[in-house]
């Protein structure tokens, strides 16, 4: 029996892809679209699937508006009579609307911000909603009684929403008014209603951005003008208390700290008031501090019935409350009085007892505690005792937080010397050490300016260079590093060092002081300090702070930093000592080139770097000839000024990048990183001549030396250190066999064959 055929799709199995396609072929293209994507959903994976089923979702928005949006271009919400399209989109629209708010509201409770497209798909949704609205209350008509409803949504979106997502909704906008005109023909007289709403839309949106932007830097400015005056009250209490001193400045933490002072103080004081307001029976009860020049009165903290007690500034030598501050005792004040100087009603109490605020310790006055009553009745000696009891309460928590502070100082103070002197003692390098000491220098009261110095050998006498500068710019001297003076007694640098302590001793005018050089002048600071950096009775230079600010430093600040300039002398001592070992470690002590064992670990870097970058390199070795009948002939003091004079021009002549050594003996070495043997030769023979045409001065007469040499290339005549060296050798010695005074590469041709010439006095070859 033959397998049963059937039409494609008719059997129960699944149709193939090409009969879906086949079968969509006469459906129109919207329809293809959605049938494609919901029947091949099935076919794709979970995953898959779930991507997908996301992506209609997070559409849905943007289609609804395009949909309403064209219906509102088409003008079809102005008909008499909507018909179901016009339903349907409304519908889909509200519930669209309804679903972005909500996703919204619940991303706001969740503390998630909305991402630009959210902020777009909402706005975009309430302006086509605002447009449907006004085209179907207007029926058709000229214009719409709902119209500034339009205008209304806008200036919400733009006021509520950020600016980019503003002002894009108001594009949207003009695109809806330009497309309703194109579709109720483009007539250009019906332009100007279209540019009115335009306009309209444009000018709600402009405005309630600049009132919000307006109101919202207004409150800003508010904010932080009141937190402006309340640390300067705060800090003005704090005076007033003794828990700064009168030039005082906040820096860093100790700002926080005096405001937790100060919050602390005012809490105890509350609490006095409390209680005394109960034990005492008072209308007023009260606590005015003295200020910093004790010449006036400030109320503190209140508690009254009756219409109040004067902030201030009071007079502090007047009224009762004067008689107190200037006998130091109580006063108690009873029946017929005038009116005192803090009573805003300026009626006269019936009672008044004043108590003043006197500092065990030293017995300083810091103000007075009052209390009154407005009935005659008498303060009794008990309640002075309360009173008195309750004042004492108030400097014993104002004392504390002094002493809070002064440990919280003392520990962080120990806390950043203690971090000064590991990081400075980490460092190595003269450099490093100066860098860290200017950065650690600024950080000393907000130092604005910060400059290190160093004394230098100049001959005879000495000089001054400025090896470090932070700020230059800032203090009105650009350009300072690097300058150099000859030491005197007119700069104070030069005093400082020849004096070895800090100055100045007191303010100032530092725009007229020669702190440096004498084109130099520190014009934009208010402040300065000039340290010793010394060791051990030696003055290595100094360390100079500035600041913009009148009286940045003195007492604790000084102390810090003579400890700073302290502990950077010791760095700056140690890195020159430890670079100076590292100099003998690496270098020949007669004539200051590298030995031999630094030029053995060189010459395999530069072979290594040369092998791997596919580079050339040559070798040069050289010999003073007859040295050995020098020595014999001059004596040895004269053998050592001739390998310190053939050394330096060696150094001289050969270039910035060669590796030049002392090889042993008389003997010297020169590694050139990328020269080729021919380009060494031309060297070579500069640095022949060179040594050849040097006279030395003897005791017994000018004496000429010369030298032979001796080159090998890398990797053309050797490929490995060692047979490099002996090829060099070997052109060396060859050299001298045939004559000396001559340079020989091993292609064995002779770059000098002119026979030596022979010094005064030299002995024979």
């Amino acid at each position: 029996m033959s397998p049963a055929t059937s039409l494609p799709g008719t059997s129960g199995a699944r149709p193939t892809l090409g009969e879906r396609v086949a079968r969509r072929r006469n459906r129109p293209l919207l329809v293809r679209l959605y049938a494609w994507v919901l029947s091949d959903l099935g076919v794709l994976g979970r995953p898959a699937r779930r991507r997908a089923l996301a992506f209609l979702r997070r559409s849905v928005p943007a289609a609804v508006t395009v949909l309403v949006g064209a219906l509102v271009a088409l003008g079809a919400f102005a008909a008499a009579t909507p018909g179901w399209i016009q339903a349907a989109a409304l519908a889909a629209l509200a519930a669209s609307l309804a679903a972005t708010v909500w996703r919204r509201t619940a991303g706001t409770a969740g503390g998630r911000p909305a991402p630009l497209r959210q902020q777009l798909e909402l706005g975009s949704l309430f302006v086509v909603a605002a447009y449907a609205l006004a085209q179907a209350a207007g029926e058709g008509a000229a214009e719409s009684p709902l119209q500034p409803l339009v205008y209304l949504v806008m200036a919400f979106l733009v006021a509520f929403l950020p600016r980019t997502a503003g002002f894009a909704l108001v594009g949207l906008a003009f695109l809806l008014e330009l497309l309703a005109w194109r579709e109720r023909g483009g007539r250009p007289w019906d332009l100007a209603a279209a540019m009115v709403h335009s306009g309209f839309v444009a000018l709600f949106a402009v405005l309630y951005h600049a009132v919000l932007a307006g109101h919202v830097a207004a409150g800003r400015r508010s904010e932080r003008a009141a937190v402006v005056r309340r640390l300067a009250e705060i800090e003005e209490r704090a005076r007033s208390l003794r828990l700064l001193g009168p030039a005082a400045i906040p820096q860093h933490d100790e700002a926080s700290w005096t405001a937790a002072a100060v919050v602390e103080v005012e809490a105890a004081v509350s609490g006095v008031l409390e209680v005394a307001e109960a034990a005492l029976r008072c209308r007023t009860c009260a606590v005015m501090l003295l200020s910093a020049d004790d010449r006036e009165l400030r109320l503190s903290e209140c508690r009254s019935s009756g219409d109040g007690v004067a902030a201030g500034p009071l007079p502090a030598g007047e009224g009762a409350l004067g008689a107190a501050l200037k006998t130091g005792r109580p006063v108690r004040l009873h029946g017929d009085m005038k009116a005192p100087s803090y009573a805003l009603d300026g009626k006269a109490p019936g009672a008044l007892l004043a108590v003043p605020l006197v500092e065990p310790r030293g017995g300083h006055l810091r103000g007075v505690v009052l209390a009154d009553r407005a009935e005659p009745e008498p303060f009794t000696e008990r309640d002075e005792r309360v009173l008195t009891a309750l004042a004492a309460e108030i400097l014993r928590a104002a004392e504390a937080e002094r002493l809070m502070r002064d440990v919280r100082r003392t520990r962080d103070e120990k806390e950043r010397l203690f971090v000064v002197v590991d990081r400075l003692n980490k460092l190595a390098k003269p450099a490093e050490v100066f860098e860290a000491a200017l950065e650690i220098a600024r950080e000393l009261g907000g130092s604005e300016f910060a400059a290190l110095t160093l004394v230098e050998p100049d001959g005879e006498r000495r000089s001054h260079r400025v090896v470090r500068a932070s700020g230059a710019e800032a203090a009105g001297a650009p350009g300072l590093e690097g300058r150099v003076w000859p030491d005197d007694d007119a700069s104070l640098v030069a005093s400082v060092v020849k004096l070895g302590s800090r100055l100045p001793v007191k303010d100032i005018d530092v725009a007229r002081t020669r702190v440096f050089d004498a084109e130099t002048r520190l014009a934009s600071l208010a402040s300065l300090r000039v340290l010793p950096l010394a060791v051990s009775g030696e003055v290595l230079g100094t360390l100079v702070i500035g600041s913009t600010r009148p009286g940045a430093y003195g007492g604790e600040l000084d102390r810090q930093a003579d400890f700073v300039a302290k502990q950077a002398a010791d760095s700056i001592l140690r890195a020159r000592l430890y670079g100076e070992t590292e100099r003998l470690a690496t270098t020949d002590g007669l004539t200051g080139l590298l030995n031999h064992r630094t030029f053995q670990a060189r010459l395999d870097e530069a072979l290594a770097q040369a092998r791997r970058y596919g580079k050339r390199a040559a070798l040069l070795l050289c010999d003073i000839d007859h040295f050995k009948s020098v020595n014999d002939t001059y004596g040895h003091p004269v053998g050592d000024l001739v390998l310190r004079g053939v050394a330096r021009i060696l150094a001289r002549e050969a270039r910035t990048t060669d590796l030049t050594a002392r090889y042993g003996g008389e003997e010297f070495a020169i590694v050139m990183p990328e020269t080729d043997p021919a380009g060494a030769v031309v060297i070579a023979e500069r640095i022949r001549e060179r040594v050849a045409a040097q006279v030395f001065e003897t005791g017994q007469g000018p004496l000429r030396v010369t030298i032979s040499l001796g080159i090998a290339g890398f990797p053309e005549d050797a490929d490995r250190k060692t047979t490099l060296v002996e090829r060099a050798d070997a052109c060396l010695y060859r050299a001298k066999r045939e004559g000396r005074n001559r340079t020989v590469t091993t292609s064995g041709a002779l770059a000098r064959l002119a026979p030596p010439r022979r010094s005064p006095g030299a002995p024979p070859a």
